[in-house]
């Protein structure tokens, strides 16, 4: 094969077979995305705007909508201009950074659906505890957390794509994704892999922590009637938004890895997008009709 060790410029392949309906697939890629952009806006607004939700929950709430509106700027305009595009290409550092944008953004929504899972475990089951374990301090370490903590594992595995040698240019999807490129290199990707274990198998620990406080919480909340009150409204849509994402972030990684060729094109563009549409229209409007306070404000905000 024909060493490109130096490319410049990506193509994404993955356009092949939706460009004859190219004008109705912006139409409802940008509809999708001025849906997002007002529903995860209009969360971020009212919390901030609003004293009264300056709390835990809707702080963690209110950062979940602030990193979909980062993952998805790192997809949507790049997307809507491709389909506009003669030639679906990307630049070899584009292709990097959107690689970044994108899986950072992915890892920041499990590390906030994690420390979530555990505000409500607290709230729930140590109520009187809770003000003193919820500090403002512990709120804000668990913010940093939820960013720093993927912009390393990303930063790394960045890190390590770029030391590789490539042996091709093309990329089997719609975007880019770090082992689309790493599958290009002509050298040995051993610690690329090694490194992207280690990545699935924390972030399943999370998904793992996650779903363990929440069938400790069932137990809990069987003990009164306002408790199980609180679970339905707080956790349902929660664990809905984990499954939802989970099974689409994993379908994702386990494809891009071991997945057949053979797979149709079409279903295999829609699968890998289904992160990137769902929970970011899916999460505010969930939040905002489930919870009393949000719905009550964000009249007023409007």
């Amino acid at each position: 094969m024909k060493n490109l060790s130096s490319v410049l410029v990506f193509t994404l392949s993955g356009f092949s077979e939706i460009m004859e309906t190219q004008y109705m697939l912006f139409s409802i890629t940008l509809l999708c995305y001025i849906v997002i952009l007002w529903c995860n806006m209009t969360i971020v607004f009212t919390v901030i705007l609003n004293r009264r939700l300056h709390e835990p929950m809707y702080i963690f709430l209110c950062n979940l909508c602030i990193n979909a509106l980062y993952g998805t700027a790192g997809f949507y305009p790049k997307f809507m201009y491709d389909l506009l595009s003669e030639f679906q290409v990307i630049s070899y550092a584009g292709c990097l950074l959107q690689t970044f944008v994108i899986y950072t953004s992915v890892l920041c929504d499990f590390s906030t659906l994690t420390i979530m899972a555990y505000d409500r475990y607290v709230a729930i089951c140590w109520p009187l505890e809770y003000h003193s374990k919820m500090t403002n301090y512990t709120v804000m370490k668990c913010i940093l957390f939820s960013w720093l903590a993927p912009f390393f594992w990303m930063s790394t595995g960045i890190a390590l794509t770029t030391r590789l040698t490539l042996c091709g240019s093309s990329i089997e999807k719609l975007y880019c994704e770090n082992w689309a490129v790493v599958k290009l290199s002509c050298s040995s990707t051993t610690v690329n892999n090694v490194h992207g274990y280690i990545v699935i198998l924390v972030y399943f620990c999370h998904a793992l922590f996650i779903f363990c406080s929440y069938f400790r919480l069932v137990s809990a909340c069987q003990k009164s009637a306002e408790s199980r009150k609180r679970f339905m409204q707080t956790c349902i849509p929660h664990m809905l938004v984990l499954l939802n994402f989970t099974v689409a972030v994993l379908f994702d990684v386990m494809y891009s890895r071991y997945g057949s060729t053979n797979f149709p094109q079409g279903l295999r563009n829609f699968l890998a997008l289904e992160f990137l549409i769902i929970p970011p229209i899916v999460n505010p409007i969930i939040y905002g009709l489930k919870l009393t306070k949000i719905r009550e404000q964000v009249p007023r905000f409007h």
